[in-house]
Parts: structure tokens; C-alpha cells; sequence
């Protein structure tokens, strides 16, 4: 269950206000989570862009995830996501990098079953927050809620920064 119900609006404001940039990496939203930091308005003033790195080569050429981990791991894992984020982070320039990978269906991916996803943002001082989702439903509902997970995660440490929320 989401904790914050603060919403994209409410963390690009939070952004702004904290002087504060962001950037996306994504796989299984295909660039769900970019569009929705970029419905609003002057959202420009600190989303800073996003790669979609669906293919797993992608993922080692554009955000320099570690070949050697993709291999070892495969594409949905809690390691892999968090180099996302630090990789999308450092090419955009961002604050902070959001990243997200996982298993939409119809059918498991690298031994892990539909629903299996990885939410990883990276920080400030190199810091890594981490989300495990493991839910079924639709592969639009499973792409739909890992968006409303990332959201609330950076919502979540935006929060903390400004000693509006613990955890």
C-alpha cells in the first residue's frame, strides 16, 4: 500500500523547491514513468530526460550497468536497477536517477515470474533506496503500479529531505 499519496505534481513542485533534478532509466513501462513527470507544466524546470532501455544490451550501453551483472543476474534484479539509476542519473545530469525494471508478462523473463519488479533511486553522495514488487494482475497493472511505486519512493525520500516524513 503507498504510504504517499503526494503524486507526480506534487514531487516535480518538491523538486523545484529543493532545487533538485531528475532523471528516468525504465524497461518494463516503456516510458510510462517519464510521461507521467511530464504531464504537468513546467515540469521541464526539473525533469531532466530518461532512457528507455527495454533491450537488456541497452541497459549495459547506455547506462553502464555491468555486463558481467546482467549476466550473472539477468535484467530484473535489485543490483541492475540500482546501476540504472546511477547510470541515468550521471548521463542526464540529474539530482537523482529513478529507475525501474521488471516483469510485465505475458511470460517470465530470465527465470523470474510475471509481476517481478525493481525499483531503484539513486541519490545525492552516491545513496541507493530500493523497492521489491512481486504482484500479478494485468501487464497493464503491473506497469501502471510500478509507476505509482516509483513515484511514491522518490516522493518518499523527497519528503524525508525536508523533515515532512520518517521513512
Amino acid at each position: 500500500m503507498r504510504t504517499d499519496v503526494l503524486g507526480a505534481e506534487g514531487v516535480i513542485r518538491l523538486l523545484i523547491r529543493q532545487g533538485a533534478t531528475l532523471a528516468v532509466a525504465e524497461s518494463l513501462t516503456g516510458g510510462l514513468l517519464g510521461a507521467t513527470f511530464t504531464a504537468m507544466g513546467g515540469a521541464s524546470a526539473a525533469f531532466r530526460g530518461g532512457v528507455i532501455s527495454y533491450a537488456t544490451d541497452l541497459k549495459r550501453e547506455l547506462l553502464a550497468v555491468p555486463g558481467e551483472l546482467l549476466e550473472r543476474e539477468g535484467a530484473v534484479h535489485p543490483e541492475v536497477a540500482a546501476a540504472m539509476a546511477r547510470g541515468v542519473a550521471r548521463l542526464c545530469g540529474a539530482t537523482y536517477g529513478l529507475a525501474v525494471t521488471g516483469v510485465a508478462g505475458p511470460d517470465p523473463q530470465d527465470g523470474k515470474p510475471v509481476g517481478t519488479v525493481h525499483v531503484a533511486l539513486s541519490g545525492p553522495e552516491g545513496k541507493i533506496w530500493h523497492r521489491e514488487l512481486a504482484r500479478g494482475g494485468s501487464r497493464g497493472r503491473i506497469r501502471q503500479r510500478t509507476v505509482d511505486e516509483a513515484v511514491d519512493l522518490l516522493a518518499g525520500v523527497l519528503k524525508a529531505n525536508m523533515g515532512e516524513h520518517s521513512g
